[in-house]
């Protein structure tokens, strides 16, 4: 089976999504998956099947905060978990599209 991407390393089909694809996407990006990156995992996927749409950083935050707490619910964590842009980095390696207002 071979898993198509865009341009940008999304997944062009979001049923293509495994833990294994996780795991390799996470590697090209330079991260090894751990517990809590799964838990972020988890909520974007779940916050993706209850409203359609990839999370920008703040409803990130707040689906976070909601479900792990507020020491979690962080911006600050989520950059030491996914460096750069946490809310697209988090939506490729849970294999949904890219947040809209992400640039």
């Amino acid at each position: 089976m071979t898993i198509e991407f865009d341009e940008e390393g999304y997944l062009r089909n979001l049923n293509d999504w495994s833990e294994t694809v996780a795991v390799e996407i996470a590697a090209s990006e330079g991260i090894s998956l751990s517990e809590a990156h799964w838990e972020i995992i988890s909520i974007i996927r779940e916050f993706y099947q209850n409203y359609e749409l990839s999370p920008a950083m703040r409803p990130l935050v707040k689906a976070v905060s909601l479900k792990l707490g507020k020491d979690k619910g962080k911006s600050i964590y989520l950059m030491k978990l996914f460096p750069g842009s946490p809310a697209k980095l988090v939506a490729k390696i849970a294999g949904l599209p890219k947040p809209d207002n992400c640039l």
